[in-house]
């Protein structure tokens, strides 16, 4: 009988070693109530409490909670029915709060989300809940976070996963959507014509530019060439002269002169011969020497000139 009383003590001092010992996890928060009532908040590590008299009343995780939000009916601002569902990140920041702020507060931020989705929803047209999914969210993490600072949670972000409009709206995008690209696709071939209408005008304009310039550089060169071709025969001209006219100054020009005039008299008449479409006869074709003896006068009253100047 002893014995079995030793025994049964042994076992309660067990029991009650293993109730007076606790080991709370890393990320990890409990909650211990002494007599009902709220005694203090175990961090993570070993702690001793009272058996029988301190409980553990609530556990909660430090890390970040990921939330599946439930896909609902959400209407647009034109009246448009579609289906939204999203995922909420969010942690538990005071684990007092937590507990005795709210009942449940997983069930608490998964309504609030839901309510300020549709409302955030309504408040746009379909094209643009879209277009707008990081302002929509931002919204709603907005709306639920002042509401959730007196339950200890803080909401992190807030994603939507899908947008689901019903199947006649989403043919009618489709077709608009086909619509827009065959029109885009008109313009910029409209505009790349354009371009190349443009481009080849202006192609053709240079060409006559640069042909007309071409031209008139033509036309400037062979006038500069005769003008050239022109100052060189009277260059050429003009130094016979000069050196005529000295050969008859010095001595024995007389006689050179007259030779050199019966010569071209002698010639000029043989080349109208040979002419069949004028023919000149002088009077005196058949005296030479009249002819010398006139050029010679000629010849001299040029040199009385001069020498009188």
């Amino acid at each position: 009988m002893e014995s079995l009383f030793a025994l049964g003590v042994v076992a309660f001092a067990i029991v009650v070693v293993f109730k007076a010992v606790r080991i709370v996890p890393q990320q990890e928060i409990w909650i211990m109530e002494r007599l009902g009532k709220f005694q203090t908040s175990m961090q993570a590590g070993l702690h001793f409490v009272v058996p029988f008299i301190d409980v553990i009343r609530y556990k909660h995780s430090l890390k970040e909670i990921v939330l599946d939000i439930p896909a609902q009916v959400c209407i647009t601002k034109d009246n448009v029915s579609v289906h939204v569902d999203g995922v909420l990140f969010f942690r538990v920041m005071d684990a007092v709060k937590a507990s005795y702020g709210i009942s449940d507060f997983i069930a608490a931020v998964t309504q609030l989300a839901q309510t300020t989705l549709r409302s955030e929803i309504g408040k746009i047209d379909l094209d643009r809940t879209f277009e707008e999914r990081d302002k929509i969210n931002s919204a709603v993490i907005l709306g639920i976070e002042n509401a959730t600072q007196p339950w200890g949670v803080k909401v992190l972000r807030y994603e939507i996963k899908q947008i689901q409009p019903p199947k006649d709206v989403l043919e009618a995008m489709e077709k608009q959507m086909r619509a827009e690209r065959e029109k885009r696709a008109s313009v910029l071939t409209s505009e790349a014509e354009r371009d190349s209408k443009i481009n080849r005008a202006e192609g053709a304009k240079q060409e006559v530019i640069k042909a007309s310039e071409a031209d008139k550089q033509k036309q400037i060169n062979e006038a500069e060439g005769r003008a050239s071709a022109i100052l060189a025969v009277a260059r050429a001209s003009a130094e016979g002269l000069r050196q005529m006219a000295e050969a008859i100054e010095s001595k024995g020009g007389d006689r050179a002169a007259q030779f050199k005039v019966a010569e071209e008299y002698v010639r000029q008449l043989g080349q109208v011969a040979y002419d069949a479409r004028a023919i000149i006869v002088p009077a005196n074709v058949a005296d030479p020497s009249s002819v010398v003896t006139t050029a010679m006068a000629v010849i001299e009253g040029v040199r009385g000139s001069d020498a009188r100047k």
